[in-house]
């Protein structure tokens, strides 16, 4: 028997003022976007804001439905728009953050599973890793190199060929 290990690094700031200005803007305008987000059920608002390698933003929020479970993660909505608006163009960075009425956003979440999938799938289809900026409306911020991280052991493309 044979026993492995995934690990990954990431930065952790302690807040948006020590990132470089362009992931300020970025983390910035995703929260912005987040009172765009349709939450009636959940009250839990996420706004997603890529800058893409044109030098475009792209944003995104999610969208729920009162037939749960067909909203859509503000990470698939704004992968949507990209494939959607600038076909085949790789994201830089992605910035994401939330906020809620009834939870303190003072913390970075990270994206759901089908969110990872979605992500991982975008980096090998434009062949680009998407830098990932997460954080809430305050508080610490983790920067990730490549969304790909967050889902070791990913189901991909090659198990279909």
């Amino acid at each position: 028997m044979e026993e492995n290990k995934f690990e990954f690094n990431y930065k952790v700031f302690t807040s948006i003022d020590e990132l470089p200005q362009d992931q300020q803007q970025l983390l910035k305008e995703a929260r912005e976007v987040t009172s765009q987000a349709y939450a009636p059920y959940s009250n839990f608002q996420v706004g997603a804001v890529a800058k893409l390698t044109n030098g475009e933003l792209v944003k995104g929020s999610n969208q729920e439905n009162a037939s749960f479970p067909v909203g859509l993660c503000a990470e698939r909505v704004l992968l949507a728009s990209i494939s959607s608006i600038h076909p085949k163009t790789p994201a830089e960075a992605i910035a994401i953050s939330y906020k809620s009425d009834q939870h303190t956003s003072d913390h970075p979440i990270s994206p759901c599973g089908i969110c990872r999938q979605a992500l991982q799938e975008f980096e090998m289809r434009t062949n680009h890793p998407v830098q990932l900026i997460l954080g809430g409306m305050s508080g610490p911020v983790y920067v990730i190199d490549s969304a790909s991280r967050l889902l070791p052991l990913a189901f991909t493309s090659e198990e279909l060929r």
